[in-house]
C-alpha cells in the first residue's frame, strides 16, 4: 500500500521564533514533534524580528538562519526565512498566508511551555488556535504556569490527550495537547549571556 494512497498531504510541524541563536532545545523539540506527532516534516520559521523581542542583540536574520541549519543537522528539519519572502511580521499572518497558499500541507504549530504562558499577547492569538492544531512541550520550571495561563484556560475544553498525539494533524482545529518529553533547560537568553560574558573576559 503506497503512502501516496493514505496520506495525500504531507503533516509540517511549524515552529517558530526568533532562534537568537538556534540551540539543542529547539532539535529535542523537532525530533520529539516527528516522532509523537508523526510528521513528515519540522519547519523552523526564523523570524526577521519577533515583536515582542527588542531589536537590539538581535544578530542578522541571515546569521541566524545559517546557524539554525547548522544546529538542525537533519533531513526532516527545514531550516527557512519564510516570513521574510511573504512579508508578514506576526506569526498569525505567516500561519494564514502558509494555511491559504500550501493545501498540500497540514500543519501544526510547535511550541515551548514558556510561550503558552504569554501566548495571549500575541496578536490575533485565539485565531491560531482556530487556524491549525497547536502542540505545546514542557518546558523546566514552566508547567503549571502554562496550564494556568489564559490560553490554557480559554481553549481548556480542546485539549486532546497526549496518547493522541499522532493524530493531532489531522484533527480539526481547534485542538490541542501538552507533550511531557524529557525536559531541556537551555535557552537562547542564557546562550547570549555566556557568550557576552566570555567575550568580555577574553575567553
Amino acid at each position: 500500500m503506497s503512502q501516496s494512497l493514505h496520506r495525500p498531504t504531507r503533516r509540517i510541524g511549524l515552529l517558530g521564533g526568533s532562534f537568537n541563536p538556534a540551540h539543542h532545545g529547539h532539535r529535542e523539540i523537532s525530533l520529539a514533534a516527528l516522532q509523537l506527532l508523526d510528521l513528515d516534516e519540522v519547519w523552523w520559521l526564523v523570524s526577521p524580528q519577533n515583536p515582542l523581542k527588542p531589536v537590539d542583540g538581535m544578530a542578522p536574520l541571515a546569521a541566524r538562519v545559517d546557524a539554525a541549519r547548522k544546529v538542525a543537522r537533519h533531513p526532516r528539519i527545514k531550516v527557512t526565512d519564510i516570513e521574510a519572502r511573504l512579508g508578514t511580521r506576526y506569526t498569525a499572518d505567516t500561519l494564514r498566508k502558509l494555511c491559504e497558499t500550501r493545501q498540500d500541507c497540514r500543519f501544526v504549530w510547535l511550541m515551548g511551555a514558556d510561550n503558552l504562558v504569554q501566548f495571549a499577547e500575541w496578536k490575533d492569538w485565539t485565531q491560531i488556535f482556530h487556524l491549525l492544531p497547536i502542540a505545546v512541550f514542557d518546558r523546566p520550571s514552566y508547567t503549571y504556569r502554562a496550564m494556568a495561563a489564559q490560553a490554557a484556560r480559554r481553549f481548556q475544553a480542546f485539549r486532546r490527550p497526549e496518547q493522541a498525539a499522532g493524530r493531532l494533524a489531522i484533527t480539526p482545529p481547534p485542538a490541542w495537547t501538552f507533550i511531557h518529553h524529557r525536559l531541556n533547560p537551555i535557552s537562547a537568553t542564557e546562550i547570549r549571556k555566556k557568550r557576552k560574558a566570555a567575550a568580555k573576559s577574553g575567553v
